[in-house]
């Protein structure tokens, strides 16, 4: 408000060097601090001027003025675009092939904050030549160093398979790969991240990064002490779960599901979420992959995050993950219900607590559903008529009148429980589907019986 930057301006071109860094890095804290300030850094014209002398300026000054660039550009694609325009990128790649360790974790932290917001952003960074020299930092000894560096790739490949091709061009899952087993947790948390946004775009990129051979030592993450190598780790193994049955048998394979039901019993909150999803991913693929998460024990820890997370879109992914393994067969439907998530689901659907995108999974959309018109257990549809509402209701009478006619222990039971009660007393519209099943059931008794 004291107009600050304008009187800072033309000290970014005074004679003595160690003024010039200095004013650099109040601009730098000024523009870091708020949205309005980096504006207001742009507006006074300071970048084409903090700019202009790089090339000849100390490594004080470069990483100082790295540091303004990124603080403008973390704000907002339009800040970030402001610092590209000046010709910031070109001044930048200088930057990162100065002999400096600090003035290339500088370059590259700058790079990662344009990159980030958007594929165009992302697309002037790699046009600038970044991507290679961005590969040479993560080799290079220094730790900070390539945690930086090993996000701004994150940050490159995330927004398109084009963007993530040009990070693997530049021959960068070898040296990512060959990082996963570093003890440094920050490190490894960038690894696994740049990985997964590689492997994320399609099974061609997802394949390069399984052919580097980071199985089995990626699983080990799973068991790592810090929150988010856990579930950067877990990330990556999702990401490249989802893509084809191949890729989630090899998963399995490597011993990758059995590590995922580990890590999910091993956390709380949104660190499960990744492994939750993986384990529908693979569970969707087919039977057998679906049959491999049973045997592994994967439905009770499903079951646990449906009970006690709090957070509707992990209860949600919880959900869907057991509606994928109960909706091939029977015999798969069977293995959930037995475990007895049906009446949680359903207790889901009911409560008017759930959110709408929650209800949808829990209930029609996919997971009840999905399970009950395979179901033929009926110990585990039994309990449920009696609570369910009419959309659900009609696919627990659906499965009853599919098993009654040919299971006469069955039939007993259904009388002696009452289940034969209560479907007289449901109303069904004449000619519906409902009132087809509920025929179809009163067929299988004498008519006294019914009566």
């Amino acid at each position: 408000n004291s107009g600050v930057v304008c009187l800072l301006r033309p000290l970014l071109l005074d004679v003595v060097p160690s003024i010039r860094q200095t004013t650099a890095l109040a601009l730098g804290r000024l523009a870091d601090y708020d949205v309005e300030l980096a504006e207001a850094v742009v507006k006074a014209g300071i970048l084409p001027q903090l700019i202009c002398s790089l090339p000849e300026e100390n490594r004080y000054y470069k990483k100082t003025a790295a540091f303004v660039l990124r603080a403008v550009a973390k704000h907002s694609p339009q800040l970030a675009q402001a610092v590209v325009q000046c010709g910031a990128l070109e001044m930048l790649v200088i930057c990162l092939e100065d002999f400096d360790p600090g003035v290339k974790e500088g370059a590259s932290w700058a790079f990662g904050y344009i990159a980030r917001h958007n594929a165009e952003l992302s697309q002037a960074v790699v046009d600038a030549g970044a991507v290679p020299l961005l590969v040479l930092c993560i080799q290079e000894p220094e730790i900070a160093l390539k945690r930086i560096a090993a996000s701004t790739l994150s940050d490159i490949s995330k927004h398109s398979p084009e963007l993530a091709q040009t990070v693997v061009d530049a021959g960068a899952i070898a040296y990512l790969a060959q990082m996963i087993p570093n003890p440094d947790a920050k490190l490894k948390r960038q690894v696994l991240s740049a990985l997964s946004q590689i492997a994320k775009h399609s099974v061609d990129l997802a394949e390069l990064v399984v052919e580097a051979e980071i199985f089995p030592v990626a699983l080990t993450c799973l068991k790592d002490s810090d929150e988010y190598v856990k579930k950067n780790g877990a990330t990556l193994i999702r990401e490249i779960a989802k893509h084809t049955p191949e890729l989630s048998q090899l998963i399995v394979n490597s011993g990758g599901v059995a590590a995922v039901i580990d890590c999910i019993g091993s956390c709380r909150g949104t660190v499960r979420l990744p492994g939750i999803m993986t384990l529908g991913y693979v569970a969707a693929h087919s039977e057998n992959l679906s049959m491999a998460v049973i045997v592994s024990k994967g439905i009770p820890p499903l079951c646990v995050c449906l009970i006690e997370e709090h957070e509707d879109h992990i209860k949600a992914a919880a959900a869907w993950a057991l509606g994928q393994i109960g909706r091939h067969t029977a015999e798969h439907a069977r293995h959930v219900a037995v475990a007895n998530v049906l009446p949680t689901l359903l207790d889901i659907f009911v409560d008017t607590r759930s959110s709408e995108d929650l209800k949808m999974k829990a209930s029609r959309s996919k997971a009840l559903k999905n399970i009950l018109q395979k179901c033929t257990y009926l110990p585990a549809l039994e309990p449920l008529l009696h609570e369910a509402p009419p959309s659900i209701l009609k696919h627990i009478i659906g499965q009853f009148s599919k098993v009654l006619p040919h299971d006469s222990k069955a039939r007993r039971l259904f009388v002696t429980t009452g289940g034969l009660k209560k479907v007289q007393e449901i109303k069904a519209e004449p000619g519906s589907l409902l009132q087809e099943y509920i025929n179809t059931i009163n067929n299988c008794y004498p008519e006294e019986i019914v009566r």
